[in-house]
């Protein structure tokens, strides 16, 4: 399967979609799921989900734009450290910034 990058700009934010990703393919198998978006930086990395059944579904790509701001607001690095910081001391689930991903999806 052949990666595939699309730029876009919605609410302001401008990003890249990349289908087929390696990262995300990780991520799907430890949370043990057939679809997986995860953000680095200002690209969402997508597993098991093409693009178009991404943006599809609208309280997904507001989460993960949240995630976007979150690596703008806290740079790439520091956005990253305290990310798995809170992992560590809250669990995925309770994790400060996805509780406010969480919240974004319903704005």
């Amino acid at each position: 399967m052949s990666k595939r990058r699309t730029y876009l700009q919605m609410e302001g934010i401008d990003f890249s979609i990349l289908e087929h990703s390696f990262p995300a393919r990780m991520a799907a198998y430890n949370l043990k799921a057939r679809k997986v978006a995860i953000v680095f930086g200002n690209t969402i990395h997508l597993y098991g989900a093409t693009t178009k059944e991404f943006l599809e579904n609208t309280a997904w790509v507001k989460h993960e734009l949240c995630h976007i701001r979150q690596y703008k607001q806290y740079g790439f690095w520091g956005f990253i450290a305290r990310y798995l910081f809170e992992s560590l001391r809250s669990g995925y689930y309770n994790n400060r910034f996805e509780v406010e991903a969480r919240a974004a999806e319903h704005l």
